[in-house]
Order: structure tokens, then C-alpha cells, then sequence
């Protein structure tokens, strides 16, 4: 997070809006694979912010790869995600509404092996076997609750 934190030498805790991504990948049989993330202890989505002169396509394809191994080959996205009240505080106290773009990864090669220290395990869940609710990090099973709608009506979530 290179530029995110060039900023916070700027600014402090105040809060930043973050141009990100959050990725849900499916499986042949629907299931999604979830990290077990190292910061705050729950399960989510890859996701991550935009670095300084990369497309949210690039951004995409680097965080679902830095987090799990995979490499994205075709995503589609299905929901955009800017209300305040989707803003988040770190453990370290830092603040920041999101203007995030979320994806269906449709395509995708490799095999689940992360590249960084953000997460702790990894695990296939059926969409109908999700972690409970407190397991989870809010905005990523919101995340995964509109995929559903996506997926029945082919309305892009904006919220």
C-alpha cells in the first residue's frame, strides 16, 4: 500500500476515500474461497486498494493474485460500493470510505497459495455453508449477498 501510506504521512487517521476492488471467485461447483485475514482475524474476499497509476483491472488482477495465487484471466464487475456508511476503521485506527468496484472472477488459473502475509487460510465455503456472520468481515459477506442478487436479476449493485 505503497501510496496509501505516502499519505497517511500526510494526513493521518483522517478518513481517505480508497478506489479498490474486492474479488468473489467461484469454483466449478459455485463454492468461493475465502482468507482468513491476518488483521482483523475473520474471513473475507481478496480485496485490496488501487496503487498509484494502475486501472482497476490491474489492481484487480494483483490483489487476487498477492492474496490467494490465482490469476484472474476474465472478471466481470457487479456491484459499486462508495455510501459512507460502508467506511472502516482499521486496527491501527486509520479511516476510509471506500469507492470500491466489486468482481466476479469468471475465469481464472493456479491453485490457492498466497503470496503475502494477509492471510492466515484459506478455505473453499458452498455459498450456502458461509462462515456465521460474526466470522466474517461485513462488507465482504454484503459482497457476497449482491453476487446472489447479481446473479438472479443481472442488476450492478450501486451502493
Amino acid at each position: 500500500m505503497g501510496y496509501v501510506e505516502e499519505l497517511r504521512k500526510l494526513i493521518g487517521k483522517q478518513t481517505l476515500i480508497m478506489p479498490g476492488v474486492r474479488a468473489v471467485i467461484r469454483d466449478e461447483s459455485g463454492a468461493v474461497p475465502l482468507q482468513l485475514r491476518s488483521d482483523l482475524k475473520v474471513w473475507g474476499v481478496p480485496a485490496g486498494s488501487m496503487e498509484l497509476e494502475e486501472s482497476v483491472q490491474g489492481a484487480l488482477r494483483r490483489e487476487v493474485y498477492e492474496e490467494t495465487g490465482l490469476t484472474v484471466i476474465r472478471a466481470r464487475p457487479f456491484g459499486i460500493y462508495t455510501d459512507p456508511r460502508h467506511g472502516f476503521h482499521y486496527p491501527n485506527g486509520d479511516h476510509a470510505q471506500p469507492f470500491t468496484i466489486a468482481f466476479l472472477v469468471e475465469e481464472w488459473t493456479g491453485t490457492i497459495e498466497p503470496h503475502d502475509d494477509e492471510s492466515l487460510d484459506h478455505r473453499f465455503f458452498p455459498l450456502d455453508q458461509l462462515p456465521p456472520p460474526e466470522e466474517m468481515h461485513l462488507p465482504h459477506r454484503t459482497v457476497i449477498d449482491d453476487l446472489l442478487r447479481f446473479l438472479e436479476t443481472g442488476e450492478i449493485v450501486v451502493d
